[in-house]
């Protein structure tokens, strides 16, 4: 008698099922630490070190951003850091007074000397028109057996060291001159020859580098290049003055003054005694000491009636009468009453900043409606917003000039500024108080997370968890910018910018 089929009394396993749950859970790991990988390198990048000098007891050192000492106090020369990203920080030691020689040498964070093998290595330092040194970026000046080239913060060489010579040229950024053989060229911050050095003299146009140079050959004979190299006027000028006006230049040529156009026509060479700056229709120009608007063929747009003039956008310009600063349209018709010791307009947020004899600003929008009044504090145009101290407290609007809170705009931070009852104290995002209301003034967060706050005439620091870093007790009355890095505050030269402690 045939059996009947025999059945395993233990299940057999889907190996197919099996496998698809592996590789499931395989997907679910990888996809776990890939997310995980991404915060940590958010992480990695959010806690990136930025670094400042550091002046304590006479000697010079570097801090980071959330104030800790990366290199201590012991140099006698102050550090530079040409960018503040970047843990190269330049020293200048063992200084001749007498000779007035000197070395110099590049350190990372640990104190290590980078960059080696040069006789000297010096950030390319520059100044603004209002006094602010500056050094251009990612490049370094370096110099070897008696010349000089440039290298990047890497040590990268953009430029070999066969120049006589190697400055910055004067307020303007990414132009840097350099020497050979007594004659002048430029390059920019990346090395790049933008002017072959065959010149005797090389000077900016206009206020930057975009706006081209001047060219002065052996001959004494002008000429412009572009910022893309390209020869704009041969050198055959007695002279090309420096007011960019766009696609037509100022000179003198054969001992007649005149504007030329790219082609070197002539536009106008009478009823000037200067041309300012370019319009949408011609030129401001100044007759007898005044200021008008003159068009490209000589007719004038508007009477040289002004003590300043200038065209802010089409049919708007600013204009300067009996020492007092309005507005007024191409046809002279008063927009804003002269009532402002200064008028300025910001493009961006396109609003006029109007201050008066009483140091207070006007915000006006462009339909000549004012509608802020206070001390202006900032214009912060990449996060839309207007800091204004109104009526002794501080106030933010949108570029709208909407009130809104400083929980709405700040939205990095994680305090705010809060006064009550006349005192000072901090807030979360949602309005609790986490500094209580104690100090007689107080500044908001900045971007490294410390708030600056005053207390009988002193002031001290607190972090963004609101913890006290460092009590009330510096006076910093001749200070013109209150700030901190963690116990370390500004030094009273802002053009240097060091932190320190008195």
């Amino acid at each position: 008698m045939s059996r009947g089929k025999r059945y395993e009394t233990e299940p057999k396993l889907n190996y197919q099922k099996v496998i698809a749950v592996i590789i499931a859970l395989a997907v679910i790991v990888m996809f776990v630490l890939i997310i995980r990988n991404i915060f940590n390198e958010k992480e990695k990048i959010s806690q990136s070190s930025e670094y400042f000098v550091l002046y304590s007891n006479e000697k010079w050192g570097v801090i980071n951003q959330l104030g800790e000492t990366v290199i201590a106090p012991s140099y006698r020369e102050m550090l530079v850091i040409p960018d503040k990203t970047k843990e190269v920080f330049l020293c200048t030691y063992d200084i001749n007074e007498e000779t007035g020689e000197y070395k110099t040498k590049a350190i990372n964070s640990k104190n290590e000397e980078i960059l080696t093998g040069y006789d000297k290595i010096e950030a390319i330092d520059n100044i603004d028109k209002n006094e602010n040194v500056w050094y251009e970026d990612n490049v370094l000046r370096v110099q070897k057996d008696g010349k000089y080239g440039l290298i990047d913060l890497n040590g990268k060489e953009l430029l070999p060291a066969e120049y006589d010579e190697i400055i910055g040229l004067n307020g303007i950024e990414n132009s840097i001159l350099i020497k050979k053989d007594d004659k002048y060229g430029l390059v920019n911050d990346t090395g790049s020859v933008i002017i072959e050095p065959n010149y005797k003299e090389i000077k900016n146009l206009g206020e930057t580098y975009r706006e081209g140079y001047i060219t002065i050959d052996e001959n004494d004979k002008y000429g412009v290049i572009g910022a893309t190299k390209m020869k704009l006027l041969d050198n055959k000028y007695d002279n090309i003055e420096q007011v960019y006006l766009s696609d037509y230049y100022l000179v003198t040529e054969n001992g007649e003054r005149k504007v030329i156009n790219s082609s070197g026509e002539t536009v106008l060479n009478s009823g000037f005694e200067q041309i300012s700056s370019k319009t949408e229709d011609g030129f401001i120009y100044v007759s007898q000491g005044l200021y008008g608007e003159i068009n490209t063929t000589g007719e004038v747009q508007i009477e040289p009636t002004y003590q300043d003039l200038k065209q802010v956008k089409n049919d708007v310009y600013i204009a300067k009468n009996n020492d007092r600063y309005g507005i007024i349209d191409n046809e002279g018709n008063t927009m804003i009453p002269f009532d402002y010791t200064l008028i300025t307009y910001n493009k961006d947020s396109k609003l006029f900043i109007a201050d008066d004899a009483n140091y207070n600003t006007t915000i006006i929008n462009e339909n000549y409606e004012s509608k802020i009044t206070g001390i202006l504090s900032e214009i912060n145009t990449t996060k839309s917003y207007i800091r204004m101290r109104v009526d002794d407290e501080y106030k933010y609007y949108d570029l709208s000039c909407q009130e809104k809170t400083n929980i709405e705009v700040l939205e990095d931070n994680t305090l705010f500024l809060s006064k009550k009852d006349g005192k000072y104290g901090f807030v979360d995002k949602k309005g609790n108080v986490v500094v209580d209301y104690i100090y007689d003034d107080a500044t908001e967060q900045n971007e490294y997370g410390f708030v600056a706050v005053k207390k009988d005439g002193k002031w001290g620091a607190i972090d963004k968890d609101g913890k006290v870093v460092v009590e009330p007790i510096y006076n910093l009355e001749n200070n013109l910018k209150i700030d901190f890095i963690g116990r370390w505050h500004l030094g009273e030269d802002i053009n240097m910018n060091y932190y320190c402690e008195k």
